[in-house]
């Protein structure tokens, strides 16, 4: 028996719609903590690299690296724990170390020299790992990165973000901004 020309049509189309939603089935909204912590002081993790300087002792002034393990090796007192830290939050720990035999009145301030890499991948022409520059949204990766392939998805991206030790997944407008240390996918499209 024949199926009428018009009921192969709805079927066809039910079975596009269905395979159309089941791609976005994987979808979820973004965790509000995903945003909120753009608001927030910056946090070190391994590959930042921070200005210390402790005035009037230019022996211990330099740019020093937070290694894998999240700590920075600091003259005369060791390691310093950063992972995870503020900036201010290192000062008044490497301030306070210092006062216990070494400096009086230690004057500390800590500054970024470099941030963390960002990673791309996917749909992009030249994806892997690159220099972060405050300020930079998805978009501007996606430049960086030698823009979209041929078959890219050019509306959002999914992004791959660290917070308070939780991996956290969204999908994002291009326009929304980067961290360092993100991981942006950029998706195939569909048609």
């Amino acid at each position: 028996m024949q199926l009428s020309k018009r009921l192969k049509t709805t079927l066809s189309a039910i079975a596009i719609l269905g395979m159309v939603t089941t791609g976005c089935a994987t979808y979820q909204p973004v965790d509000e903590a995903f945003h909120k912590v753009l608001k927030q002081p910056y946090n070190l993790d391994a590959g930042d690299k921070v200005r210390i300087t402790v005035y009037e002792q230019a022996d211990l002034t330099n740019t020093y690296a937070v290694d894998k393990g999240g700590y920075i090796a600091f003259p005369l007192i060791g390691s310093v724990a950063a992972r995870g830290k503020t900036l201010k939050d290192i000062e008044r720990d490497i301030a306070i170390k210092l006062q216990q035999g070494y400096i009086r009145s230690p004057d500390v301030s800590v500054e970024i020299d470099r941030y963390r890499p960002f990673y791309i991948m996917g749909e992009v022409n030249a994806g892997g790992q690159y220099t972060y520059v405050p300020g930079m949204t998805v978009q501007n990766a996606v430049a960086i990165a030698g823009g979209y392939s041929g078959r890219a998805e050019q509306l959002n991206a999914d992004i791959t973000r660290v917070i308070d030790g939780n991996v956290l997944n969204g999908r994002v407008p291009m326009s929304d901004p980067i961290l360092p240390g993100d991981t942006i996918y950029l998706r195939e499209r569909l048609f």
